[in-house]
């Protein structure tokens, strides 16, 4: 049996009284989508921030790469392998997308930032920045402002900025937030481009894109995963129809 690129054990947090993850395990094979579905509230953003070393479990434990992640602290995370996108875009918009990419690349060399010129003129980050970018599908907007993107762009902007670290594993945390139907097509589609390359684990409210792009989803509400499995078995089970979509499939 092929061990996962990611798995959690039993993970554990409690605000006060709020069971916020409940002895939750999902996995992650390396190369596939896994998206996490659940209404607000249901511990989605928690265990993300566990994940990443942002939040400290109460119990369980975090396996990633081979290696118990546990109590690492996020930059070693990150240098093991995994890469976090955001739900808001955190793109430096005065700085064109070539360079907004070659200082992630510089930060994920392990080197401080230095001034702008130096990015500008360094071959050695703007050449990794340029294949980030040709990834993406952004190489013709390489010398635009990132400001002077559309929200669209901006959001695989920064997908090509996470993977200036060369990572296994992509966090993406609801990618199409924000998006008209147009724009979340193209994104579903550059998503679906990427797969097999790099894993993902896609938190996202937009079912249709779920359904589109998933090889597995887990459901969690209030804190539990309640299902997990294939599409077509998250569709089919009465208790994810119950508490999570509606009578079509999608989200009540």
């Amino acid at each position: 049996m092929t061990v996962p690129l990611l798995s959690t054990d039993r993970l554990v947090k409690r605000y006060g009284g709020l069971l916020a993850t409940d002895n939750v395990s999902i996995d992650v094979a390396s190369g596939e989508i896994h998206a996490l579905i659940g209404p607000n509230g249901a511990g989605k953003t928690t265990l993300v921030g566990q994940l990443t070393g942002n939040v400290a479990p109460d119990s369980g434990t975090i396996r990633f790469a081979g290696q118990d992640i546990t109590r690492l602290p996020t930059h070693r995370r990150v240098h093991l392998g995994l890469a976090r996108s955001f739900q808001i875009t955190s793109v430096l918009g005065e700085f064109t997308a070539l360079e907004n990419v070659a200082l992630a690349v510089q930060a994920h060399a392990g080197h401080s930032f230095r001034f702008l010129r130096d990015v500008r003129g360094d071959e050695s980050l703007r050449g990794p920045a340029r294949h980030c970018l040709e990834e993406v599908g952004l190489d013709a907007r390489a010398g635009m402002p990132a400001s002077a993107l559309s929200h669209g762009e901006q959001r695989q902007l920064e997908i090509a900025m996470a993977l200036a670290g060369d990572p296994s594993l992509l966090l993406l945390d609801e990618p199409m937030a924000g998006m008209g139907v147009e724009e979340s097509q193209r994104m579903i589609a550059f998503l679906r481009a990427l797969k097999g390359r790099r894993a993902m684990l896609l938190i996202e409210h937009d079912m249709d894109a779920v359904f589109q792009l998933a090889d597995r989803i887990t459901v969690l509400v209030y804190g539990r995963a309640i299902a997990s499995g294939t599409p077509a078995e998250i569709r089919a089970d009465e208790a994810v129809r119950r508490a999570y979509l509606g009578d079509d499939g999608m989200v009540a």
